[in-house]
């Protein structure tokens, strides 16, 4: 199974102190991912004994445990936010169990929902049901400010070396996006990020998020910048974050699809978005 893991980003991110991001505006807001015109029927859930959501603790900053010894995140403030659009938040629960156990668990009745950002693939859409996205991950550029230039854009970047990770999506959809730009491979997103640190590369082009801790973060002691510009891509890089349930329970899909209508309309996912992202991916 694949999950939009980040495999470097560790609970010091969430920890570290923010640093502004060199030329930085106002953070962009999540992507509407509903239609403006679109209804969802809210089912009546009063038969639903109760509601609980499976997670993780170990996929920061969507869920984790606080400083405080809590299970905190992305993810878990959205579950308070769904559970209360439905008026079932007496009836709703969290808890957090390894990897492994989320899809047994799920199968088994120990929980109805996961939201722990699993990847959705046509295998686990035989077995599952899943909510609409609610989030998409972008790939993005990061420059070098000083060894980049002025660089509005990805064609700015001609003629200049931009770092990619060997063997990842991000490299394959670097050359299949901009077949006119030089890549430069590494062997691990450390590397790269060093090389990026230090101007032996204008460029890097990866996840989104991750660029995002990494520029506003200590780490990069204010040597580099996002660059304007998500790039999304189902292909290579999913559908998106969604909440997972059983496949015998549509009515539960499309409650959960109902409240994350409602957020969105509302403005209220963003505001969880702004919590945890508060320098933006997008």
């Amino acid at each position: 199974m694949k999950i939009h893991r980040l495999l470097a980003l560790c609970v010091y991110l969430i920890a570290a102190p923010l640093a502004a991001q060199p030329d930085a505006g106002q953070p962009k807001d999540l992507p509407n991912l509903f239609d403006a015109r679109e209804r969802i029927a809210k089912p009546d859930l009063t038969g639903l004994a109760r509601l609980r959501f499976l997670t993780t603790v170990d996929f920061p900053p969507f869920n984790f445990i606080d400083q405080s010894g809590r299970l905190s995140g992305f993810h878990v403030d959205l579950v308070r936010e769904i559970c209360r659009e439905l008026d079932i938040e007496a009836k709703c629960q969290i808890q957090a169990v390894t990897y492994a156990e989320l899809l047994p668990a799920l199968e088994e009745g120990q929980g109805e929902a996961v939201a722990a950002g699993i990847a959705v693939s046509p295998e686990l859409r035989q077995r599952f049901g899943f909510s609409r996205p609610f989030m998409r991950l972008p790939a993005r550029f990061a420059i070098n400010t000083k060894a980049a230039g002025a660089v509005a854009n990805p064609a700015g970047l001609k003629g200049k070396s931009v770092g990619v990770v060997s063997g990842t999506t991000h490299e394959v959809m670097f050359r299949a996006f901009f077949p006119k730009l030089e890549a430069k491979v590494f062997q691990d997103r450390d590397q790269m990020l060093a090389a990026l640190g230090k101007g032996e590369v204008a460029a890097v082009f990866s996840d989104g998020m991750q660029l995002s801790f990494w520029v506003s973060g200590s780490a990069a002691a204010g040597c580099c910048a996002l660059v304007d510009g998500a790039y999304f891509s189902q292909r290579f890089l999913g559908e998106g974050l969604t909440i997972m349930n059983r496949k015998a329970e549509p009515a539960l899909t499309q409650a959960i699809d109902h409240a994350l209508l409602a957020l969105s309309r509302s403005g209220r996912l963003d505001e969880i978005y702004l919590r945890y992202f508060p320098n933006g991916i997008y």
